[in-house]
Order: structure tokens, then C-alpha cells, then sequence
């Protein structure tokens, strides 16, 4: 990926002041439940500046890309995530790549969605509609991925995945995203929370929260009580604030402790060299109609960073082979 630069200093110089991207990945209750926390203002800021993306796109592929990265915790080995939404709105969708190795990427169907009235708030199921999320999963040694689906039905990037996780892993599971935009449109906080309630054994009740015995119902309702009083998320990292306050201060019941931090990045594993390979690799009545027509030269862009190379025919032909 070529990486794009921040270049609004006043943005740039707020980022600065703020502490390193970082999810902390925990666990609560005795292990029933684990979280992942994830401060991604500069995750988000980046994002933007790949696909130079404007304020209601930000929104759209910025939650999109959050709930992406909080779908780390539930790789296991090496696997990668491929997260499609498909909308009738007009923000058509997007696809979201997750590696298990720490990086996300991901782009919009429609790059400028059309907005025909001012915006009052962010609620974005107007530009979303009805559609279908399907989760993509390529486990490693396999040849083909695993695919599965739902239609969506809440029209909201982050509670969809919730039903998808409800329909799909039958697993309870809760996200949550916020972005912080100033007066400028400028995202100055941004980040999710992921929980999950892992399955009860054999229908026993476990000890949990000072000796209590709590079944999954009982421990749910707990949780869901702690979820509604959670601050927004991208106030709190926009003020500095840290991940391992909110995760200590708004689970205190649930004894939680952090397993380990991730390093988690808008990135793509895109390069010249590969695009080059793939140009040498095509038919040969199109080479041989680049080679004489050109153009010269070659502008490739990758549509899940935005970057774009630019390939001489001399290096895809060589310098002989082109005079």
C-alpha cells in the first residue's frame, strides 16, 4: 500500500497528542465473557485519507471498518475475513477485508453517495436499505472459503452483524462503533467494543460476580444493563482518554482482565511488484495491444486502499522489447 499522508496540520497535530491506536482484547466474569476494546482514531483518520472520502462516506466505511477490526478476536489461527454488505440505498454497500494478522481494508460500492437533504443526525439507514451481509471465511489449507448469509433487517452496519452473529455462530454477541467528527467534518475520535458471551457447558450454572451462581440469561442481562451505559465511544478517545479506564471502570462487576493488546491497522498488502505480475500474466493479444497503443504509463488502482501505481511498459516488456 502507499500509504496517504495527513495533511491537515491542525488534524495531524490532534492525532499527535493522542495515544497510539491499540485494541485490548479482554476477558470478564471468570472467562464466560471476552471483550475486545479498540481505540482506532488514527485507524479511521487513514482510512479516510486512502480513499479521500467525505463526511457521510467516512461514517459508512468508518463504522464498517471498525466492526471489521472487532472481528479480529474471533479468528482463530490464520484466517481471513472477507465482510460483505449489500444494500438497495443509495450507499449500495461495501466489503471489508479482516487478516488475521492485524490488518483491515475494505471500500465502498458507491464511492459519493447522494444526499438530496441536509444531514440532521448520523443515523445512516436511509443511505443503507434492504440487502444481504454475507461473511466470507478462508481458513488456512483451505482452497475455497466458507460463505454464509442473512438478509438485513435492521438497517444499521453494527446491529446487523449482532444478527448475524445471532443467526449464523449462535452465539450472543454485541458491537458497538462511534466516530467523533468537529465542526470541520474532521474525525478527532473513533472506536468499537465487541462482547461476547461464550456458550454455557452442559446447561450447569457457574460461579460468577462475588460468588453468585448466574446462568447465560442472568449474566446477559447483566451485560446488556453495562452496554446501554457505555459513553460514545469516539468522545471518549477524542478526549485522550484510555481503553483500559473504560474497560476496568464500566465492567468493574464482571472482574475483567486484560488478556492482551493487539496492534490493529488500516492496511493493504498491495504492491507494484504484484500488479506488475498480474499485467505480465494477461492474454497476450491484450499485451501486445499495450504494447502498441499503450498508454504509457500503466495507472493501476487498487480499490481496497486506493492507491495507485503508475507501471512503465519498459518495465512490463523490458527496455529492449519497447524500443
Amino acid at each position: 500500500m502507499i500509504r496517504a499522508e495527513i495533511q491537515d496540520e491542525d488534524l495531524a497535530a490532534h492525532l499527535n497528542r493522542l495515544p497510539k491506536d491499540d485494541m485490548a482484547v479482554f476477558v470478564l466474569a471468570d472467562g464466560r465473557a471476552r471483550g475486545a476494546l479498540f481505540h482506532g482514531t488514527h485507524f479511521v483518520n487513514q482510512m479516510r485519507a486512502q480513499h479521500k472520502t467525505g463526511i457521510l462516506e467516512t461514517m459508512v466505511l468508518g463504522q464498517a471498518s471498525l466492526c471489521g477490526a472487532l472481528l479480529l478476536p474471533t479468528l482463530k489461527g490464520k484466517e481471513h475475513v472477507t465482510w460483505r454488505y449489500e444494500v438497495s440505498g443509495p450507499a449500495q454497500g461495501f466489503s471489508v477485508e479482516v487478516d488475521s494478522t492485524g490488518y483491515v481494508r475494505g471500500y465502498l460500492f458507491n464511492e459519493s453517495i447522494p444526499v438530496e437533504t441536509p444531514l440532521e443526525n448520523w443515523d445512516l439507514s436511509p443511505f443503507l436499505g434492504e440487502g444481504t451481509l454475507s461473511m466470507s471465511t478462508l481458513f488456512e489449507g483451505d482452497k475455497a472459503p466458507y460463505v454464509s448469509s442473512i438478509p438485513i433487517n435492521k438497517k444499521n452496519i453494527a446491529q446487523d452483524l449482532v444478527d448475524f452473529f445471532d443467526q449464523s455462530v449462535q452465539t450472543k454477541t454485541a458491537f458497538n462503533t462511534g466516530i467523533q467528527m468537529d465542526k470541520k467534518g474532521r474525525v478527532i475520535g473513533a472506536g468499537g467494543l465487541f462482547l461476547q458471551v461464550m456458550p454455557e457447558i452442559g446447561g450447569t450454572k457457574k460461579k460468577s460476580l462475588s460468588g453468585m451462581e448466574l446462568s447465560d440469561d442472568e449474566l446477559i442481562e447483566k451485560l446488556e444493563l453495562a452496554f446501554k451505559t457505555l459513553p460514545s465511544l469516539g468522545k471518549w478517545f477524542s478526549e485522550g482518554q484510555s481503553a483500559e479506564d473504560l474497560i476496568y471502570g464500566l465492567f468493574r462487576e464482571f472482574r475483567p482482565s486484560i488478556a492482551l493488546h493487539r496492534n490493529v491497522r488500516f492496511d493493504c498488502p498491495c504492491s507494484k511488484e504484484i500488479y506488475l505480475n498480474h499485467i505480465r500474466h494477461l492474454p497476450k493479444e491484450e499485451l501486445l495491444d499495450m504494447k502498441k497503443n499503450g498508454p504509457d504509463p500503466l495507472e493501476v488502482s487498487c480499490r481496497n486502499c486506493g492507491s495507485v501505481y503508475k507501471i512503465s511498459l519498459s518495465e512490463v516488456f523490458g527496455e529492449s522489447e519497447n524500443q
